[in-house]
């Protein structure tokens, strides 16, 4: 059994698989999506912190650029989005403010603080004083933190049902099953033509791209040195309500590292608010365990001590797709008309709106952009033994 030709077919109807959907359609490319639930995946745990200025490491000054990138493009993707479908996507400017608990905490905010100024990004060091003043529900433990207003933040569960809409509206199709494997023909050394789903539906293609997060690297079919080397990393993530007479709890999101562990603190307009998330090397489990649940309330506890008062709405468990560098996999495989769009790990909504026109340009052009070139899949070194050209 097998289906009519598209243009581009999508496996993966996550945020990333979907906003590659919808600006390749907006090419004029007849596009399809390959997902049993488009608009789940990750994005149904992630907090949907625009951090490009908080979330940099030291080592990771190459993605900083890509996330900066992505950032700037955020007001007008987000605008263009709700305008197209009418959804409201929790998009706020609200702001980050990182904390430090104890003199450890303060040293290494201090460290962050200075690779953010060498780096060439706005942030004001405030005193814990100065920083319960912003926002007076902290701990009166806090030591310092740091400031950062270019931080923003969205709504994933609202952006990846927005960009299901949008989706529809270009003409997308869907195909609601699992790929079962990559349908290659042996022409050239090769080449990826399409799928077949797990109901045995050969779905054909011109180009292929492979997004499916986390479960990138498990695509039979694939040519086995080509797979992309993407591991689930687990994080749970809860949920808790904010009733009228404790608002405003909080202004802007409250992050901080509580005993070597990150914590995030992401209030939402409508009073939920995210608290998250662990970091699991667990493989595939998505158990959400009484362990985890005890240590995010904690160490929250420790940063905002009222937070024991609000009622506990949600907890839930989601596998990021990291890669070895933790930077994405953008542009061609290796194998001619297979492309990828996965390993984005913690940074998977940040890079959506930068995801979707680095992957347009790829499928229209057959060229890489520039500021995409640091994140081409050959740089793990199996895709370096293709000569298709980047």
């Amino acid at each position: 059994m097998s289906a009519r030709t598209s243009d581009v077919l999508v496996v993966g109807g996550g945020i990333i698989g979907l906003v590659t959907a919808w600006r390749a359609a907006q090419r004029g490319l007849v596009t399809a999506v390959v997902d049993p639930e488009p608009g789940g995946g990750a994005a149904r745990v992630a907090a949907g912190m625009l951090a490009a200025v908080t979330e940099l490491h030291h080592g990771e000054q190459t993605l900083l650029g890509l996330n900066v990138e992505s950032a700037r493009r955020y007001p007008q993707f987000a605008a263009e989005l709700s305008d197209l479908t009418g959804h409201d996507l929790g998009y706020r400017r609200s702001g980050t403010l990182a904390v430090a608990l104890d003199a450890d905490d303060r040293a290494h905010l201090r460290e962050l603080h200075a690779l953010q100024r060498q780096s060439g990004l706005t942030s004001e060091w405030l005193s814990g004083r100065e920083c319960r003043r912003l926002e007076p529900m902290l701990a009166p433990g806090v030591r310092g933190g740091l400031r950062v207003d270019g931080d923003h933040q969205i709504d994933p569960r609202r952006l990846a049902a927005a960009l299901v809409t949008a989706c529809e509206r270009a003409g997308v199709t869907f195909h609601r099953r699992w790929a079962e494997r990559l349908s290659v023909v042996s022409v050239g050394g090769g080449r990826a033509d399409g799928i077949v789903t797990d109901d045995g539906t050969a779905l054909k293609a011109g180009q292929v791209v492979l997004a499916g997060g986390s479960l990138s690297g498990r695509l039979a079919g694939v040519p086995r040195e080509l797979l992309p080397p993407v591991r689930p990393v687990k994080g749970q993530v809860l949920r808790l309500t904010v009733p009228p007479r404790y608002a405003p709890f909080l202004s802007r999101t409250v992050r901080a590292v509580v005993r070597g562990s990150d914590v995030y603190l992401v209030p939402r307009e409508n009073g939920e608010l995210v608290v998250g998330a662990t970091s699991e090397e667990l493989g595939w489990d998505t158990t959400v365990t009484a362990g985890g649940v005890y240590e995010l309330l904690r160490d929250a506890h420790e940063l905002l001590p009222g937070i024991s008062e609000l009622p506990l709405t949600e907890t839930r468990a989601g596998l990021r797709p990291a890669s070895p560098d933790n930077a994405p996999l953008l542009g061609p495989s290796g194998l001619d008309g297979l492309l990828l769009a996965t390993g984005h790990h913690r940074n998977g909504v940040l890079l959506t709106p930068v995801t979707g026109d680095v992957l347009a340009h790829v499928l229209t052009t057959g060229e890489l952009p520039d500021l995409a070139r640091p994140f081409t899949p050959r740089r793990f070194g199996a895709a370096a033994l293709s000569e298709q050209p980047a």
